[in-house]
């Protein structure tokens, strides 16, 4: 893969990613900037470094076709933490054209495969000095950012991250994404 200088400058952005929120496992509360390797659209393919996801909008979250029902106890696994960073990240903008101007797919930012972003995300990793990558989600078209490993020890976060149950924001989500919380005992009266 090769990188043009010229399209990586033009697509270079300093993004202020305060008050975008991590939704994490209730179990990492306490510490809700933990990274570890994964399988995601930018993760490292050969484990060599680790990524902070974050997004605009905690709808990202989750994904919804048709009505359907979610129990309570699901909700109650998540904790959700809102980001503060005391200075503009440098990050690579894929929101729009970014991906065919590098030549590259735009599988890599916005298909269900990914293997194409991870091949990317290691190329931007190995060759330049991005924070990370600026992108839309492919399920709420917000604004998502994934930070490289080298550039999290300036980023904060409440801790430990709120319950995720506890959201305000949570009703409008549920609404939007035609999501219903119910209790156990409500899946027998069906």
């Amino acid at each position: 893969m090769t990188l043009d200088k010229a399209v990586l400058q033009r697509l270079a952005v300093r993004a202020d990613i305060t008050d975008y929120v991590r939704i994490i496992s209730r179990a990492h509360a306490a510490t809700p900037l933990g990274m570890g390797f994964g399988k995601t659209r930018f993760s490292s393919p050969r484990d060599k470094f680790q990524l902070l996801y974050l997004a605009q909008d905690p709808a990202d979250r989750f994904q919804g076709k048709a009505e359907r029902l979610i129990l309570r106890e699901e909700f109650d696994r998540y904790s959700i933490a809102v980001i503060r960073n005391p200075s503009p990240l440098f990050l690579l903008d894929l929101r729009y054209e970014g991906a065919n101007l590098l030549g590259v797919s735009t599988d890599a930012v916005r298909a269900r495969a990914q293997t194409s972003g991870r091949r990317l995300s290691q190329e931007i990793y190995d060759r330049t000095d991005f924070d990370g990558i600026l992108y839309m989600s492919r399920i709420t078209n917000k604004q998502c950012v994934a930070i490289y490993d080298r550039a999290t020890a300036s980023i904060e976060a409440d801790s430990p991250a709120w319950d995720l149950i506890r959201l305000s924001a949570l009703g409008p989500i549920l609404d939007a994404f035609h999501l219903t919380v119910i209790d156990r005992g409500m899946m027998s009266n069906r």
